[in-house]
C-alpha cells in the first residue's frame, strides 16, 4: 500500500490552500504534517481523504488514480480535534458502528471491538456512554472507531490538542507503539514541533499551502533548508540574526564579534544569516566558544517549569528558552550567551549552508 500526491494543488476563491504538493507515503509509516494554522494540513488530509477534489493533480493509491473517487470508496478513517461519539450509543456501540456499517459477523464485530479496547486501555469502559466518560478517554474511544476499521489510510487532524498535558504525553506514547506493528499508513497534522519530534517518523513541513520540506523527522530537525523550515521546527522559533564571515572572525554588529570557529572557516567570506535555537541559548559562559552579548529584557514568561525570555538591544531581538523559574524586570540588562558551535548558517537566500556539528537538546 502506497499514497501518492502527484503535483496536488487545491484554490479556493483564488486562495492556495494546497499548492504544488508531491509527496509519497508507504504502508507502516507514520506520518506528520507539521506547520502553523492555516498553513495547509487540514485541507491536505482531505484531498487525501477524498472529502475534497483537487484543482490540479492526482491522489495515487498503489498507483491508481483516485482523485475523483469518493470517500465512501475509500477505506480511510479520520480522527479530529473534537469529541465525535454518538451521545446515545455506548462506547462498545461506538465503537463497532464502522463494522456494524459494513455488515460485519457478530462474532467479528466483538473480537474486534474487545481487542481495540484492550489495545486503547478501555476495555472496562465498553458499557459506558461518552458523557460518562473524561475528555482522554472520550479521545480514546473516538481513536477505537477509527482503527478497529482495520483501514489502511488513518487520518490524525491535530487529535490531541483539546488535552491535557499528561493526557497527550500518555496518547502519543500509545499512537507511536501502535503503528509500530500496523500496516497503515497513518498521517498526522500538529502545530507543534515538540509534538513532530515526539512522534518521530517522516515530518512534512508546510507553510500556506506549500510543503517547505519532507523527510526523516531527525533529518529535517537537524538540517532545516532554509530559514523558514528552521523556524517552523522550532518551538519557541529559532532566533534568525545578520551576521558577516570575514577572513578572521564573525561579527554581528560593531560591538559583536567573535573569532571564527575551525568549522565556520570554512564558509567563504560574506554575508549569512545565523540561526540559534532558543534552548541553546544561556546566561552563563559554558566551556569553550561562547559569543557574548550585552542585551535588556523585553518581556520574561513563566511556564510552569521553564521561561520563555525576550530580549533586544539596538540590533538584535531574540528568545531564550530556559529551565526553571527565571525572573527579571523589563528592561533590565541581562549577558546572553551564544554557543557557536551551534550555530546554524544560511546564505544571501536563506538557505542552508552548515549545520551545527553538535546538536541536543529538544525542540526549543
Amino acid at each position: 500500500m502506497s499514497l501518492m500526491l502527484e503535483n496536488l494543488s487545491r484554490t479556493v476563491d483564488g486562495v492556495d490552500y494546497v499548492r504544488d504538493a508531491n509527496l509519497t507515503f508507504e504502508a507502516g509509516s507514520f506520518n506528520v504534517l507539521l506547520g502553523r494554522t492555516l498553513a495547509g494540513k487540514t485541507s491536505m488530509m482531505r484531498l487525501m481523504a477524498g472529502l475534497d477534489k483537487p484543482t490540479e493533480g492526482r491522489v495515487l493509491y498503489n498507483g491508481e488514480d483516485v482523485t475523483g473517487q469518493s470517500v465512501q470508496r475509500r477505506n480511510i478513517s479520520m480522527i479530529y480535534q473534537q469529541f465525535i461519539n454518538y451521545p446515545t450509543l455506548s462506547v462498545y456501540e461506538n465503537i463497532a458502528s464502522p463494522l456494524r456499517l459494513a455488515k460485519m459477523p457478530p462474532p467479528e464485530i466483538d473480537r474486534r471491538v474487545r481487542e481495540t479496547a484492550s489495545m486503547l486501555q478501555i476495555e472496562p469502559l465498553l458499557k459506558r456512554y461518552p458523557l460518562e466518560l473524561s475528555g482522554g478517554q472520550q479521545q480514546r474511544t473516538a481513536m477505537a472507531r477509527a482503527l478497529v476499521k482495520d483501514a489502511t489510510l488513518i487520518l490524525f487532524d491535530e487529535p490531541l490538542v483539546n488535552l491535557d498535558y499528561k493526557l497527550r504525553e500518555e496518547l502519543r506514547a500509545e499512537l507511536r507503539d501502535l503503528f509500530r506493528e500496523r500496516q497503515c499508513i497513518a498521517v498526522y497534522a500538529t502545530t507543534e514541533a515538540n509534538e513532530a519530534l515526539a512522534l518521530g517518523g517522516t515530518t512534512t513541513l508546510l507553510h500556506e499551502g506549500r510543503v517547505v520540506q519532507n523527510g526523516p523527522v531527525m533529518d529535517v530537525y537537524r538540517a532545516p533548508v532554509n530559514t523558514l523550515a528552521a523556524q517552523l521546527f522550532s518551538e519557541p522559533p529559532m532566533n534568525i540574526i545578520r551576521g558577516r564571515v570575514t577572513d578572521t572572525e564573525v561579527t554581528f554588529d560593531e560591538h559583536t564579534h567573535h573569532e571564527l570557529t575551525q568549522e565556520l572557516a570554512k564558509l567563504p567570506p560574506g554575508d549569512y544569516w545565523f540561526g540559534i535555537r532558543p534552548s541553546h541559548i544561556t546566561l552563563a559562559p559554558g566551556v569553550g566558544d561562547d559569543l557574548e552579548m550585552s542585551m535588556e529584557v523585553a518581556l520574561s514568561e513563566i511556564s510552569g517549569s521553564e521561561t520563555f525570555m525576550h530580549v533586544e538591544n539596538s540590533h538584535f531581538e531574540m528568545v531564550l528558552q530556559l529551565m526553571g523559574v527565571h525572573q527579571h524586570h523589563t528592561g533590565a540588562p541581562l549577558k546572553i550567551y551564544l554557543p557557536m558551535s551551534k550555530l546554524f548558517v544560511f546564505d544571501g537566500n536563506e538557505q542552508l549552508v552548515h549545520t551545527p556539528s553538535r546538536i541536543s537538546g529538544g525542540a526549543g
